[in-house]
């Protein structure tokens, strides 16, 4: 299974275009998103919640906690999007099989780096793994999140995804969001 997405100009034009590929979660630009995704959302949390960013030593262990192995191959899938060739955001997805009637998977690492958001990437990023989703056989993509997350929040909800009951059990979900997946057009 690959995706691979181009956008944007033709390489002669001064403006940078995104491209989405799958990339091996280990790869060292999907390390280093993985970083700056989870100090991100765990620096968010530390500050409103305790007025004070993640501690190193929290931050450095639970980075290696989260292997990600769950996103490789055969039944996930880690996309790396870059933006004028730099490393930009990610997005991973991963089968779940059968849960509540449907063939489920579940969205996990959807980011984009501050400096790219408002470029057009996250929607990119959601395309690819909704395809990878239904090309593992999934009906539909389920994900929690934090409610001061808003800014994911918003992009789930103009993509298509609606709130629903608790779908998973993690420290941290606050909300849960499921959509169902159109079949693949030929």
């Amino acid at each position: 299974m690959s995706t691979h997405i181009e956008t944007g100009t033709a390489a002669s034009e001064a403006a940078p275009s995104w491209t989405i590929a799958p990339e091996a979660v280990d790869s060292e630009a999907a390390a280093a998103l993985w970083r700056a995704y989870y100090t991100e959302v765990s620096d968010r949390y530390y500050l409103l919640h305790e007025g004070h960013r993640t501690a190193p030593e929290e931050l450095e262990r639970e980075v290696a906690a989260e292997t990600g192995d769950d996103l490789r191959p055969p039944t996930g899938m880690l996309f790396v999007a870059r933006y004028g060739g730099e490393p930009a955001g990610t997005a991973g997805v991963r089968l779940l099989g059968e849960l509540k009637g449907a063939s489920t998977a579940e969205l996990k690492r959807v980011f984009l780096r501050e400096d790219m958001r408002g470029k057009g990437g996250a929607g990119l990023l959601l395309a690819a793994a909704e395809d990878a989703a239904r090309a593992l056989g999934a009906e539909r993509v389920i994900l929690d999140t934090r409610l001061d997350l808003v800014e994911a929040r918003a992009l789930y909800a103009r993509h298509g995804y609606e709130e629903s009951e608790p779908l998973t059990e993690r420290m941290y979900a606050e909300c849960w969001y499921a959509k169902r997946l159109s079949p693949a057009t030929s």
